[in-house]
């Protein structure tokens, strides 16, 4: 799986050529702050296109704790990507909570939650999290 950064329309079309199985693109890490709007319209946007064919497209959201993370998922789910990556979950309530607003903001059923586990306290839930929805369907370790 490849990350990509949002805000690098470059690198967001370079990934149309690359052999991978996966494409994250990233609204968070890579993303300066300054950046992360209009990071968050030309993923959606791209995204909205699928134009990577074969390759299952995430898009990873800033953090439930940040202020981007309402806007971003809520644009992540109108793209209509693969799967919408969550940073630094650590719980299942947590996990139950983004489930809630990918619902509340229409997503379809086929998109999936990928949960990313990154602190010990999520390691140590990590069955909880697992078992906490059918829509969640990878954990990726950080």
């Amino acid at each position: 799986v490849l990350f990509m950064p949002g805000a690098n329309a470059r690198a967001l079309e370079k990934a149309r050529s690359i052999d991978c199985d996966g494409i994250i693109i990233d609204l968070e890490d890579a993303v300066a702050p300054d950046l992360k709007v209009e990071a968050r319209e030309r993923t959606a946007g791209v995204v909205r296109g699928h134009p990577y064919g074969y390759r299952e497209v995430a898009i990873r959201v800033n953090g439930m704790d940040t202020q981007w993370y309402h806007d971003d998922l809520v644009a992540a789910v109108a793209a209509g990507p693969d799967a919408i990556a969550v940073p630094k979950v650590s719980s299942a309530e947590q996990v139950r909570a983004i489930v809630a607003d990918m619902e509340a903001a229409g997503a379809d059923k086929s998109v999936k939650l990928w949960a990313m586990i990154e602190t010990p306290r999520a390691v140590l839930d990590c069955l909880d999290i697992a078992e906490a929805s059918d829509r969640l369907t990878v954990l990726i370790m950080g």
